[in-house]
């Protein structure tokens, strides 16, 4: 039996500006996706017959990366996130399933975490037709901050590239991380999700419309630019104050492209008393926001009495593992 853990993440800044190859700032969070596998005498995925067009993740981890070749496997699936809120729940299962078939096959609890992240891009890659960025899969499976652009990003230390061809022509990625200092844990963060799901495929095309009815919107993608390297460079320095102030400067642009929605503002401003910052965090249009707090008990009192769900997590969890040998 093999069981292993991969986290969720939560975009701080970078959110449709990454499009058009500014950076994007990603943590992982406490909360994740957990996978069991033991051997079995036909293929089970939690208690029913394995449907591999219906799981395009795990198919493509068994057969195309790993090339798999043992006894049938039960698996079961376990997760503590919000459903399609835009947290990289698939990125979280394709991780954590294919550090459990590591391990499964090698017997080893030592895993390779750059190979993972690009076995789990690939997964991800593959059940979305050919588009996917590695921002969810890089997060979860290195875990604490990373910093996915087009080019390595001045101040972060560069951990591996990656370039996957897409309909549109092949994309090239930089994946680096940022070491965060240990007053960063004197904070935590709550997340809100409104219940409604966060569209991402939707939200991008939104503003790509926005912009052909107004060019002069190209601006908020330099603005948000640069509102993630004072964000970046507040994140190195441990400096809460600014790393919420930073926050609550990109959620302004991010209302000013449309991405964001009357539950998610609620959320934000019900949140912002008690918290260095807040702003959503993902494509918008549903989904989640995200308060930078030393309270976050109270953060998430107001969360629910504003009609969310929220969950507490530190800032930047540890990436995929091995959990049971």
């Amino acid at each position: 039996m093999a069981e292993a853990f991969a986290p969720g993440k939560c975009i701080l800044f970078g959110e449709h500006a990454v499009v058009f190859g500014h950076p994007a700032v990603a943590v992982a969070i406490d909360q994740g996706v957990t996978v069991n596998i033991s051997e079995s005498n036909k293929w089970i995925l939690d208690g029913q017959e394995f449907s591999p067009e219906k799981h395009p993740h795990i198919s493509h981890t068994i057969n195309e990366l790993f090339n798999y070749q043992g006894r049938p496997l039960n698996i079961n699936i376990s997760s503590n996130l919000f459903s399609a809120a835009g947290l990289g729940s698939s990125a979280a299962l394709s991780n954590a399933f294919g550090a459990a078939l590591y391990h499964h096959m090698k017997q080893g609890t030592d895993i390779d975490r750059i190979r993972l992240a690009k076995y789990a891009h690939s997964a991800e890659a593959n059940a979305q037709k050919g588009r996917a960025s590695p921002t969810d899969t890089a997060t979860s499976s290195l875990g604490g901050c990373v910093v996915v652009s087009g080019s390595h990003v001045l101040g972060t230390k560069h951990i591996f590239d990656t370039k996957l061809l897409t309909p549109e022509g092949q994309r090239e990625w930089s994946i680096n991380i940022v070491e965060l200092p240990l007053s960063i844990r004197e904070s935590w963060l709550v997340l809100g999700f409104t219940g409604e799901g966060a569209p991402t495929g939707k939200m991008v095309e939104k503003v790509a419309n926005l912009l052909k009815e107004k060019p002069e919107k190209i601006i908020e993608m330099d603005t948000i630019a640069n509102i993630t390297k004072a964000g970046l460079t507040a994140l190195s320095a441990g400096n809460l104050e600014a790393l919420g102030i930073a926050m609550n400067a990109c959620h302004e642009r991010l209302r000013s492209l449309e991405v964001s929605t009357r539950e998610l503002d609620d959320l934000v401003l019900a949140s912002r008393p008690h918290s260095y910052g807040a702003k959503l965090t993902g494509a918008g249009g549903g989904g989640c926001m995200v308060a930078l707090t030393k309270d976050p008990s109270r953060v998430a009192e107001a969360i629910e009495v504003a009609g969310g769900k929220p969950l507490i997590s530190t800032l930047g969890s540890d990436g995929v593992r091995i959990i049971k040998n």
